[in-house]
């Protein structure tokens, strides 16, 4: 059963050696994932279910490596603690995908050892439907199962953004801001896909996996960030 669940924004300029000069400017971000994970520990979990967005669905063991040298930096990772052996079973050739990469760096930076880790990669065009069936099947992996959910919200705030200004970006966010916040598990379920994918939402699959493990489970929660930094949605919350 789901037991606590942290949301955090998935790009790789969240960790500082690739945002560089600009590190600072997500300080506030980093801040509050640290305190979600907190959250998560808190919990005293029996497994830890890391969730990202890739273009392909996968299942990732701890230990797995990520490296963020597609940025320009010489910098890995790894899914949790190293476990000192090969990672078996992972569907994409062993190499965590940008999200699950970045949960790696926040983990690492967390020292997690509250629990074993799991990952999945989820497809970004995943149905809802599928999404739920995944949550649902993930909260019910072990007996207390705590979850990462990483993505971001609409990559079309401003007209610098990624995908320039779409003037529904800023009430998609809004609306999914305040379902994060509240631990809204069928506003996040209601989320419209089609318009998730014009606006460049990398979360609204992840989030809605989070939807379909926390269904039933009670939890309560906040919303720890909120911002659109470069355009793009960023939020933090902890559910609980």
């Amino acid at each position: 059963m789901l037991v606590a669940a942290a949301v955090c924004p998935a790009p790789p300029l969240l960790v500082p050696e690739v945002a560089a000069g600009a590190a600072a400017e997500l300080g506030a971000a980093r801040t509050a994932c640290s305190d979600a994970l907190a959250v998560l520990a808190a919990s005293r979990p029996d497994l830890l279910v890391v969730v990202g967005a890739s273009a392909e669905g996968g299942a990732y063991d701890q230990g797995t490596p990520g490296s963020f040298a597609g940025y320009g930096v010489d910098l890995t990772v790894t899914l949790g603690p190293d476990l000192g052996e090969p990672p078996s079973g992972h569907a994409t050739g062993g190499t965590l995908p940008a999200s699950l990469a970045v949960a790696g760096w926040l983990l690492g930076q967390a020292r997690w050892a509250a629990s074993p880790v799991a990952g999945v990669a989820v497809a970004a065009d995943l149905a809802p439907s599928g999404c739920g069936l995944l949550g649902a099947d993930l909260g019910g992996s072990a007996e207390r199962v705590a979850m990462l959910v990483l993505g971001d919200g609409s990559a079309c705030r401003t007209l610098k953004a990624p995908g320039y200004l779409d003037e529904r970006a800023a009430g998609f966010d809004e609306a999914a801001a305040r379902a994060l916040g509240a631990a809204d598990v069928a506003a996040l379920a209601a989320l419209d896909p089609g318009l998730a994918a014009e606006l460049r939402a990398a979360g609204r699959a992840p989030w809605q996996v989070l939807a379909g493990a926390a269904e039933g489970a009670g939890l309560t929660g906040r919303l720890l960030y909120e911002d659109a930094p470069y355009g793009v949605g960023y939020f933090v919350a902890a559910w609980s």
